[in-house]
């Protein structure tokens, strides 16, 4: 599966799209959707870097093929369209990881696979809210939303 033009629009929104890099909640520079580092080199973003919307959104789609791919490797459930973006969204923000730490090792990848309750797998988004230790707001609310998106389809369609 990929990310459709909705799951697209939702990252943008939550993450922002700012051509001009800045420090995130972490203290790390960001540039474009979110992003801390050029997908085309590797290079870590820099404070006085500066791109266009293109080249934003050739970044962005570099990039979010990576979270599209650990997404539908790692999830041994069927997803319709919304849980995917929800999911998608959610490691694009948190990061793949590996098997103790991001999406990999998250207790949200583990009851999705083990077609948990609504109620878990809500409680399990919620458990991303952090930043350098402290709660942030604007993680809360995006975990709220994405978890929204993935149970309400889930609710509907049954697909877990």
């Amino acid at each position: 599966m990929r990310i459709d033009a909705a799951g697209r629009d939702f990252i943008y929104k939550q993450e922002g799209v700012r051509l001009k890099a800045y420090y995130d909640v972490a203290e790390v520079a960001t540039i474009g959707v979110g992003m801390t580092y050029y997908p085309a080199t590797g290079k870590n973003v820099k404070i006085g870097d500066i791109i266009s919307l293109e080249q934003c959104d050739s970044m962005f789609i570099a990039m979010v093929k990576s979270y599209e791919d650990a997404v539908n490797k790692a999830v041994k459930v069927p997803l319709n369209q919304s849980q995917f973006n929800a999911l998608v969204s959610f490691t694009y923000n948190v990061g793949i990881g590996n098997a103790t730490k991001g999406f990999l090792g998250s207790t949200l990848l583990k009851r999705i696979n083990a077609k948990a309750s609504p109620d878990l797998i809500k409680a399990a988004f919620s458990m991303w809210i952090k930043a350098s230790g402290k709660v942030i707001p604007d993680l809360k609310t995006r975990r709220t939303l994405e978890a929204d998106m993935f149970i309400k389809s889930m609710n509907n369609e049954h697909n877990i």
